[in-house]
């Protein structure tokens, strides 16, 4: 029997991913002269954003889709646009810079050569000099081990799965975690008339807007000027510990035109509050911390202590005249009841939705190139190993690496670099 035929084909650089940093790369590689394919897993362009639920809004303003060579020049700089609409600007600007794209085509194994790299696909062996690792941070979905213990009677989704309430059978619902993700979907559940209980976690609330632009106005400024007045806190080498590049986002949503997710408002509306997720009881019921009213107060202290500080700092140093802070009303609200133990079957619960966030997955390398926590070794982008680069992973070089405005300037680094190497 002959041996099937499998394609072979060359190139410089291979741009794995083709979401947002996969785009941004293969502008800067354009721009460069460098030749160059972008190999997508997908079926189609849009990257993690097609993950997103049906009412799923982005949650940075208008004014941040700034892919290189392009920025937001519309009339609602403020406003916030849809998942679908998202999606489609990622296309568009892959139309617009003429990106190489290799569709449904993901990288299995990369492994080094004398002369770069080998690239395994379901459609064949790629070889190139050079290799961009450009996947994004959505990669894993993670669930607590403890979930195999859930009767099969309950459906299980991780957020990367869920879509809308209509998908889910009837009953109450069970939403693990409160980061962006866990309150927008606790917000969509409970528009949709459902009964439900939120485990929460130790994400912090921020006000959407604050003193007279929208916060993430003012997480740009600080992590892009706020090194020219000594304000460094946002750079990836102030991290207290390589740890907190996995951080979460403040609790904020872009639905109904943009706010901050408060859980007490939610537990006022009817959530049924629990604390952290810690796993199954004997007996089969949920166990959860016993520290709700500490668990709310941390999470509502938390913008004070960090966000705040630095956003002010900056407004002084820069100088800018913006109004003074809104103080907000004391909020002591407590639900009547929490409990550290939930029945899952006695409360009607039909459905869990673990919010609990992704794990990097670089296992297509045959390098030992990652540290404990998944993530590559680098300096700037650029990894331990020549010709090897990183583009879009949280704190990449600053806390907005991840972000659309962030990823344009370190792609710019990285092939730079890359090019130099010819």
């Amino acid at each position: 029997m002959r041996a099937p035929v499998v394609s072979r084909e060359e190139t410089n650089t291979v741009v794995v991913g083709a979401g947002q940093a996969g785009l941004a790369t293969s502008y800067w590689l354009a721009q460069r002269g460098v030749e160059h394919r972008l190999l997508e897993r997908r079926p189609a362009l849009g990257g993690a954003w097609q993950d997103r639920w049906d009412s799923f809004f982005l949650n940075t303003p208008n004014f941040s889709l700034a892919l290189p060579g392009t920025s937001y020049d519309g009339p609602e700089p403020d406003a916030f646009i849809p998942r679908d609409s998202t999606i489609d600007f990622f296309r568009g600007y892959a139309q617009d810079i003429k990106a190489p794209v290799e569709l449904d085509t993901e990288v299995t194994r990369i492994s080094p050569t004398d002369a770069g790299f080998t690239l395994e696909t379901g459609r064949g062996t790629w070889a190139a000099r050079n290799v961009v690792l450009a996947s994004g941070a959505f990669q894993r979905p993670r669930i607590p081990p403890a979930a195999a213990g859930l009767s099969p009677d309950v459906l299980q989704l991780h957020s990367h799965h869920y879509r809308s309430p209509a998908r889910l059978p009837d009953g109450a619902v069970l939403v693990v975690g409160t980061g962006q993700s866990g309150g927008q979907i606790t917000e969509d559940l409970l528009d949709a008339g459902r009964t439900v209980h939120l485990s929460v976690s130790s994400c912090p609330e921020a006000p959407r807007r604050y003193r007279g632009q929208d916060i993430f106005h003012w997480i740009v400024a600080v992590n892009v000027h706020g090194p020219e007045y000594g304000i460094n806190a946002l750079l990836v080498d102030q991290l207290p510990s390589p740890a907190g590049r996995f951080l979460c986002n403040p609790l904020l949503s872009g639905n109904g035109g943009g706010h901050t997710v408060h859980l007490r408002e939610l537990g006022r509306r009817g959530v049924r509050l629990h604390g952290r997720f810690e796993g199954m009881h004997d007996d089969d019921a949920l166990v959860f911390t016993d520290d709700l009213p500490q668990r709310l107060a941390m999470v509502e202290a938390g913008f004070g202590q960090r966000l705040k500080l630095l956003a002010d700092a900056y407004i002084r140093a820069a100088g800018i005249d913006a109004p003074e802070a809104d103080v907000p009303e004391p909020d002591g609200w407590l639900p009547e009841e929490s409990g550290s133990r939930l029945d899952l079957a006695a409360e009607g619960i039909t459905s869990v939705i673990w919010c609990t966030g992704y794990g990097l997955d670089f296992s297509m390398l045959d390098l030992p190139l990652l540290d404990e926590w998944n993530y590559p070794r680098h300096v700037k982008g650029v990894t331990e190993h020549p010709g090897l680069y990183a583009v879009g992973l949280p704190w990449l070089t600053r806390h907005i690496s991840a972000t659309l405005v962030g990823v344009g300037p370190d792609a710019e680094y990285v092939t730079e670099h890359l090019a130099a190497r010819g």
